[in-house]
């Protein structure tokens, strides 16, 4: 009888287009070697041109799911994504804090395609609620921005962001920096604690088709806590596998394409 791999539970929306979101999530921690379990928050009819549409479950429907998955089958780490509303956020932020898994928390705030997928006034919500109860937060520079009015312009800018990130609680923040020009040709991302310093780079590739690259990377490090790798460990693994799905990723209908979750096996 074989025995179970690791456990990993995501918290996030679906997106229709399969690219991003839970989606890109269990796609994921399949390649990387974990059982992959879902809550979903939120419905969304989205292609590679964008969101058309938003659907927000009800609190209750997010804590069945997470109850049912964790009181039977157990967790042994956690990623949040999309979740839209004041009231999902303060949910989510609740069953975390009765929960001994590690948690990833990817605050998003919008699609790639630039549509709102958090209200602003959720915003208050994730600082006080859900930040403090992250292992690892992972926004991105407009996330940054969105959460604590950080502008990030060049490489140093990214510390004071993972300063004011840290002062919302979280154990470890990674500010992904793969958006900021001054890198050129350079994506690099900073990991820290508020102490250690770990930054992270790799080429940056033209391929235009990113849809889901920051689900994708929260959830690979949520996968590589679930295995018992530390925080650093597990993000260097994440951002190795996130540069070949992002290296690998491909034209999807009109718009932007996704990265390549299964880029190993081909």
């Amino acid at each position: 009888m074989s025995v179970a791999p690791p456990l990993c539970l995501t918290v996030a929306g679906s997106d229709s287009g399969g690219g991003a979101g839970i989606q890109a999530d269990l796609k994921t921690m399949l390649a990387l070697g974990v059982h992959g379990m879902s809550v979903v928050t939120a419905v969304t009819a989205q292609n590679s041109l964008g969101v058309r549409g938003a659907w927000e479950l009800p609190a209750e429907a997010v804590r069945g799911q997470f109850r049912a998955v964790v009181d039977d089958i157990g967790v042994q780490a956690v990623k949040t994504g999309m979740l839209s509303s004041t009231v999902l956020v303060e949910t989510v932020a609740e069953l975390l804090a009765g929960t001994a898994a590690p948690a990833v928390v990817d605050p998003v705030g919008l699609s790639k395609h630039g549509d709102a997928l958090l209200a602003a006034s959720a915003l208050d919500a994730v600082r006080q609620e859900l930040l403090p109860r992250a292992t690892v937060a992972t926004p991105n520079l407009d996330e940054v921005t969105q959460l604590t009015g950080v502008v990030v312009e060049r490489e140093d800018d990214m510390r004071r962001a993972a300063d004011a990130i840290l002062g919302h609680g979280p154990r470890w923040a990674l500010i992904k920096g793969g958006h900021l020009a001054a890198h050129g040709d350079e994506a690099a991302d900073l990991l820290t604690d508020g102490t250690e310093e770990l930054w992270l780079r790799a080429p940056r590739h033209a391929n235009r088709h990113t849809h889901g690259t920051g689900c994708t990377l929260a959830s690979a490090i949520a996968a590589g806590l679930a295995k018992g790798l530390t925080v650093p460990d597990a993000v260097a693994e994440a951002k190795r596998y996130v540069t070949g799905a992002l290296t690998a990723g491909f034209p999807l209908g009109g718009g932007i394409g996704p990265v390549d979750h299964g880029w190993q096996w081909r």
